[in-house]
């Protein structure tokens, strides 16, 4: 079940039917009420949240205090991601606007399988890879218009 959810994720697309399923192994189903917070800017990061129901607003607060909307995100979009890997506090709040449910993948769970499947690193490097060379485009363009 978890394992066509995550399949349908672009970070894990390029994953094969067994390395698919070791993460749905290490996936947890949790409901959120709306109005709960299921990512708080500033905070370590503990995992990545895959929306399956409902719908969620993600806010950051700037130095001066400011609340910007980033977004609003439902059912496939997945949030969290870069705390798999790099440790570092969340960039954003993220709250239920309604009733949602998501898979998390927890960090320590990721990692292990990363250890038993550690193709699954190399593949998802060559995706994270992609989105930077995206990203420095843009920039890149935004500079020079």
């Amino acid at each position: 079940m978890f394992e066509d959810v995550i399949s349908q994720v672009p970070l894990f697309q390029s994953l094969t039917k067994r390395e698919l399923q070791v993460l749905a192994n290490n996936c947890r189903e949790r409901e959120y009420p709306a109005g709960s917070v299921l990512l708080r800017q500033g905070e370590t990061g503990v995992g990545l949240f895959i929306i399956t129901s409902g719908h969620v607003n993600v806010t950051q607060t700037t130095p001066d205090g400011e609340t910007r909307e980033l977004g609003s995100f439902g059912r496939g979009d997945v949030l969290g991601e870069m705390s798999l890997l790099d440790d570092q506090p969340r960039t954003a709040t993220v709250v239920a606007s309604e009733p949602t449910t998501a898979l998390v993948i927890p960090v320590w769970d990721f990692r292990a399988a990363l250890r038993e499947s550690p193709d699954i690193g190399i593949k998802l490097l060559t995706v994270l890879s992609r989105r930077l060379r995206r990203a420095e485009a843009q920039t890149h363009e935004q500079a020079h218009s």
